[in-house]
């Protein structure tokens, strides 16, 4: 299997993985907004087996807000989508895609990546709830559902608000 920078033409591909993995349009509706507003390109990763992409993920520009008016918003990253052919999903193509996309942002030097996401998957990878490590969710109700994986560059004083790319917002 290789990992990827996402090309402009894998697009076709990349918006069928997400409706085949996923059934339905937000995801890859998502996916497509997402590389229109050039949110974060450098984070978007395809998964190619046999010369065939089998999957992607994507990290686009967030941000925490911080609480004070005079502290300035840091940038941070949100996955999603994430998305593996159905056929191929539980093979390990997801958790190469997890692995590449969480070693460039902290690479990058992001502070974190945050998700909505089931926490007995996505532990596994290094998330917590958010509201441990003093991050908000952009909806309260999302409870343990919506997580951060701390990076490298983390900082336990860094808390505030987070806040999607502005294509999630039309979600």
């Amino acid at each position: 299997m290789l990992i990827r920078r996402e090309q402009p033409a894998d697009a076709d591909v990349v918006e069928t993985i997400h409706r085949d993995a996923f059934g339905g349009e937000v995801e890859p509706a998502l996916a497509v907004s997402l590389r229109s507003d050039g949110a974060c390109p450098e984070f978007s990763f395809v998964a190619e087996r046999d010369g065939l992409v089998v999957g992607h993920v994507v990290c686009s520009r967030g941000s925490i807000v911080r609480p004070s008016a005079a502290d300035e918003d840091v940038p941070a990253l949100g996955l999603g989508p994430i998305g593996v052919s159905p056929e191929l999903q539980g093979d390990g193509v997801g958790s190469a895609l997890m692995h590449a996309v969480l070693g460039a942002a902290d690479a990058a030097g992001e502070p974190l990546v945050a998700l909505l996401g089931n926490p007995g998957f996505y532990r596994r990878f290094g998330f917590v709830a958010s509201t441990s490590v003093g991050i908000d969710p952009p909806d309260a109700a999302w409870g343990e559902f919506f997580q951060v994986r701390p990076l490298t560059t983390f900082s336990p004083d860094l808390a505030g608000a987070f806040v999607y790319a502005a294509p999630f917002q039309s979600l």
